[in-house]
């Protein structure tokens, strides 16, 4: 029998919510012919896309990005299910069955079709404030374009049929019977509904919210995600090089302009689970410890504790194994680089036998856990240092001024410096120091530079992986870095640049669904 995969619910309302939006648990379904009246049905309509978002950084992001990377690995023991490893090691027959990629397409689907029940319904529902129907559209289009801009990043590609190939368009509520007659898009028709929806979200979302809307979308999110989706057009595998750099300029320089964001004075602030959405954020995904069954905590503190670790790294709950920085990753900071102590540890101390093991973990998202992977760290999906420094390189793939790129990139090592790292280090002379222009002596030096800036001032918040696609660098890196973690039989194929269409997706609509250049055609 055939399955939509992709479509898992058409029909879906809310039950419930509470007026504090980062409490939110992810709401009931319903019959939504009977829901979608009114003000309110629509404010928890657009409140479950939210809802859905923990879902997918839970963990599918993450595996599909940063361990797919260099900077983390997977702790694997025989045994375990191959579906990390596969990611980490490129183990291409995996891939096509690996369940991560499954339950991130329909996980994402899922709050796409949420999105499109607000976007479709909402202009036959009575509102006393036309301003307030026209965000809440917004902010669904801003989730959709958010939804898509990660599907077409992680399975857009060349394809077997020799086209350039996005996903599958859902841009409103259809019947099974129409979703049998979808393939995928052009990745170019793809961006350009991520464009529309972010235009129209950058127009019609307000600048902030009040305390008890904190969480969701503002213009100045939809402003920077709309300049990061520039350049990732302007590179692989669009292209489209030196307009879409121009056009990204213009969105950060909004974002840069605006008193509304600033830098936190250290770094170890950004990721204190007390401080949450600061004035460096964009956007940040919500999270609160403490609800039932931890519906609405974050496990990342649990799921990067070394796997054999008793309470040396976390106090209460699980160890996961997962993400663990390679040897590569903490050779990349600078010595006495304050963020390598607040991201990460090279070990730890075995409390029974005083040894030093040698563990590599990611302890950015530190929190004490209620029970199981229960914790109230948010993820960080933009802030404005990601914006200085896609800022720098634009400006640097325009042939702009370079003191004004060395400029911005030194802001970021500016903060870093001035952050308390490991109490127990030695003090380095000239700490991160300034960069200066005659560094760099060719373009290529300079935006190597701050890709390496981005790697350690990003790591682990997942944005490694899709850097390394979009500026041509994945397959030289990626060789270097297996070869450094002793990895001599790695062969390296361009067709790792995109994962292949799950195999579930691809059994419920073999005729219309043409799979990625690699893998097999059902």
């Amino acid at each position: 029998m055939k399955k939509i995969v992709f479509l898992l619910i058409i029909i879906l309302a809310c039950t419930s919510c509470s007026n504090d939006f980062i409490t939110l648990n992810p709401p009931s379904e319903l019959n939504a012919d009977g829901f979608y009246k009114t003000e309110t049905d629509m404010n928890q309509a657009v409140l479950s896309a939210y809802g859905r978002l923990r879902d997918l950084y839970n963990g599918q992001y993450v595996r599909l990005g940063e361990i797919r990377s260099d900077n983390t690995t997977y702790s694997w023991l025989s045994g375990n299910p191959a579906n990390e490893k596969g990611i980490d090691d490129f183990s291409s027959p995996l891939l096509p069955e690996n369940s991560f990629l499954n339950d991130t397409w329909n996980n994402s689907y899922n709050l796409i079709l949420r999105c499109n029940i607000v976007i479709g319904r909402i202009d036959n529902v009575s509102f006393k404030d036309e301003s307030l129907k026209s965000q809440y559209k917004a902010e669904a289009r801003f989730l959709r374009a958010l939804m898509y801009f990660y599907l077409n990043r992680i399975f857009g590609g060349h394809a077997l049929n020799g086209e350039l190939l996005g996903v599958v368009k859902v841009d409103k509520e259809i019947t099974q019977d129409e979703a049998y007659e979808l393939g995928r898009a052009s990745l170019q028709e793809m961006y350009d509904l991520i464009i529309e929806d972010l235009t129209f979200a950058e127009a019609n979302l307000p600048a902030s919210h009040g305390p008890s809307d904190i969480g969701r979308a503002t213009k100045g999110a939809a402003t920077g995600l709309l300049g990061k989706v520039y350049m990732t057009m302007a590179g692989y595998p669009l292209n489209r090089g030196n307009e879409y750099y121009t056009k990204a300029i213009g969105q950060f320089r909004t974002i840069i302009n605006n008193s509304q964001y600033t830098l936190v004075p250290t770094y170890s602030a950004l990721f204190d689970v007390s401080n949450k959405n600061t004035s460096e954020s964009l956007f940040e995904v919500q999270y609160k410890k403490g609800a039932p069954n931890g519906a609405t905590g974050s496990p990342w503190n649990n799921n990067f504790a070394p796997r054999f670790s008793d309470k040396e790294v976390v106090l209460i709950g699980d160890k996961g194994g997962e993400n663990s920085p390679t040897r590569d990753m903490s050779e990349a900071y600078e010595t006495g680089d304050p963020r390598k102590y607040v991201s990460m540890r090279d070990g730890w101390i075995n409390a029974k036998t005083g040894a030093w093991e040698g563990d590599k973990y990611v302890c950015k998202y530190y929190d004490i856990s209620t029970s199981g992977s229960d914790n109230g760290n948010n993820w960080i999906e933009l802030r404005l240092a990601d914006i200085y420094l896609l800022y720098a390189e634009a400006l640097v793939k325009t042939g702009a001024d370079k003191q004004e790129v060395i400029n911005y990139v030194n802001k970021i090592r500016q903060r870093a410096r001035n952050t308390p790292g490991d109490p127990e280090a030695e003090p380095v002379p000239d700490l991160l120091k300034d960069l200066n222009v005659g560094d760099f002596p060719t373009d290529e030096a300079l935006l190597l530079a701050i890709e390496k800036e981005r790697r350690v001032e990003l790591a682990f918040e997942n944005h490694r992986w899709f850097d390394l696609v979009r500026t041509g660098r994945a397959k030289d890196v990626m060789i270097a870095e297996q070869a450094n973690d002793g990895y001599t039989t790695f062969t390296w194929n361009d067709h790792a640049l995109a994962y292949p269409i799950p195999m579930t997706v691809m059994q419920s609509n073999p005729q219309k669904i043409i799979q990625n250049n690699g893998y097999t055609q059902l």
